[in-house]
């Protein structure tokens, strides 16, 4: 790792993603699971939600010959097992699974499973594409007012030093301009104004780019991201960027050592036909439901009810608002099949 300036970015690539030492690509790492908890890790019932979503695509699509399920940001493929285990044999005899990740290949991994280090061409892909937490992990520049109130780009160095950079202009000065909005009028009476010095922000078009990238790898069907996510007008002040290691938040040092991580705007991602539900909402619309299993069932079926109790305790952490169940889903349909496959955005 270099320790000159640069802005985080540049920073945040070298240090996840450097050929042989980065943070995901370093040979006999544990993968996301060994330094974070996602849903994927958290239940299996997120696995069988994503294979009820896929099973409604494959309706949707009319059941084609070839049925793509595509992982963006497949860790160490564990959503990809977890989905062949829970799909009807079927629908798994005609799924073509693919995971797309920057790190090798884990051994072990189900033969099935294509692994590649890029998303697929334009238009070469029918079916459902899948990308959990992927994108709070592309990286993105930081920007920080100065005294006078300027945005400017924050510099850093490969031990987490920083300062700032030259004024933000541009593409990435329009982008904030138009997304990361200061607090609306008649907000709370000690919210910063945004000419205040030391407010951060993240710039995410870099996010939107990669997911408009991803979205057009379908030829037909339904791309989904799931991030932790804000939304215009309510972005937090001083921004999001952090670190993950070993399960712990630490400082978000870009020298290889940890993860580095910053919420998403998904409102800025979405394209014109794209739908936002919260995951409490869409796991809860793929029958995932936390709702504890019947007293009279413990007499019944005691066994039953153990399981069920289990399932449910699973269920509720999955859809919890203000944990996992907070989480943002962006549904992007490519052509008018997969339209709709959650309901309404304000589906219970």
């Amino acid at each position: 790792m270099t320790n000159e300036w640069c802005g985080w970015r540049e920073a945040t690539e070298r240090a996840l993603y450097g050929p042989g030492d980065g943070f995901y690509t370093r040979p006999g790492g544990p993968g996301p699971a060994g330094h974070f908890r996602t849903s994927v890790h958290a239940s299996p019932l997120y696995a069988e939600a994503v294979a009820t979503l896929l099973c409604r695509v494959d309706t949707a699509l009319g059941r084609p010959d070839e049925l793509a399920l595509v992982d963006v940001g497949a860790g160490r493929g564990e959503l990809l097992t977890g989905v062949l285990a829970a799909l009807p044999g079927e629908v798994a005899a005609r799924l073509r699974p693919c995971a797309v990740e920057r790190a090798a290949r884990p051994p072990g991994l189900d033969p099935r499973i294509a692994w590649r280090g890029e998303l697929p061409a334009p238009d070469s892909v029918t079916g459902l594409l899948f990308a959990n937490e992927w994108l709070d992990n592309v990286p993105v520049d930081v920007v920080e007012t100065d005294a006078d109130g300027v945005p400017c780009r924050v510099l850093v160095r490969a031990d987490g030093t920083e300062r700032l950079g030259d004024p933000v202009d541009g593409a990435d000065a329009q982008w904030l301009g138009r997304w990361w909005a200061p607090p609306p009028a008649g907000g709370a009476v000690d919210a910063p104004d945004a000419a205040s010095p030391g407010l951060r922000a993240e710039i995410g078009r870099p996010r939107d780019e990669a997911w408009a990238q991803a979205v057009r790898t379908l030829r037909a069907g339904l791309a989904v991201a799931v991030d932790y996510a804000h939304e215009r007008g309510g972005r937090p002040p001083f921004g999001t960027l952090t670190g993950f290691r070993d399960g712990r938040e630490v400082a978000p040092v870009p020298d290889g050592s940890c993860d580095i991580t910053a919420h998403v705007a998904l409102d800025a991602c979405a394209g014109p036909s794209a739908q936002r539900l919260t995951q409490r909402t869409a796991l809860r619309a793929l029958g995932v439901d936390g709702r504890r299993p019947p007293l009279a069932m413990a007499a019944a079926d005691p066994a039953g009810y153990v399981r069920a109790l289990s399932a449910a305790g699973a269920a509720a952490e999955l859809t919890d608002p203000a944990g996992l169940g907070g989480f943002g889903w962006l549904l992007e349909p490519v052509g008018g099949a997969c339209a709709g496959l959650l309901g309404p955005p304000d589906a219970a």
